[in-house]
């Protein structure tokens, strides 16, 4: 049987893999730990930005593509089986990631005092901590402005709008979501640039 036919062979096929990497590489128990996190915690991130470039760059076009096209399916297929599904991988994703860049800055800190030292900017830790503070500011939008309204637009809190709420929750979800699509760039910079020597 091949694993790569199915979604969840393929994503054991590939932890499988990075196991093997890291176990072969990982020079003791607090080596193998630190990686495995950090990866975690890189791994959460690529599908929140993922779904959260797909969101703005595919699904936004293309839903706004169905609403004008008359001959067309129109957007319910989109609206009923993808955005549901797509938006529960989208704040778990952004939820695990903000959790495990906690875990992170643990590490990287020393302790507890890493997560004080990036959110106030300590010195070692400044780049580090603006991205840290881009993703708070970044999950927050996710759970507090997209999430309740995208329930709105889609009907998935079981109550009925009228069509001003929902234009208010469209606009609403939109620019949380653009500033977010904003945010990633710099908040990426900061994430990978720390990594890479970019530090203050």
């Amino acid at each position: 049987m091949n694993p790569l036919l199915s979604i969840k062979g393929t994503l054991a096929v590939g932890f499988i893999l990075a196991l093997a990497i890291i176990f072969g590489l990982a020079d003791g128990v607090d080596s193998f730990k630190a990686a495995g996190m950090v990866w975690f915690h890189v791994l959460a991130g690529v599908v929140w930005i993922g779904l959260l470039y797909y969101f703005n760059f595919v699904q936004v076009p293309g839903v706004g593509a169905a609403l004008a096209d008359s001959d067309g399916p129109g957007p319910a297929a989109i609206n009923k089986y993808i955005a549901p599904k797509a938006l529960l991988w989208f704040r778990m994703s952004a939820a695990v990631t903000w959790i495990t860049g906690l875990s992170a800055l643990v590490k990287i800190g020393g302790g507890m005092q890493g997560i004080v030292n990036a959110f106030t900017l300590q010195d070692g830790m400044i780049i580090i901590g603006i991205g840290a503070w881009l993703g708070t500011i970044m999950l927050f939008n996710v759970w507090v402005l997209i999430w309740p309204n995208q329930k709105k637009i889609l009907g998935l809190d079981g109550k009925e709008h009228s069509a001003d709420v929902i234009a208010s929750a469209k606009k609403v979800a939109l620019m949380a979501s653009r500033i977010n699509t904003a945010l990633s760039i710099p908040m990426l910079l900061c994430m990978v640039g720390f990594a890479h020597g970019l530090t203050a």
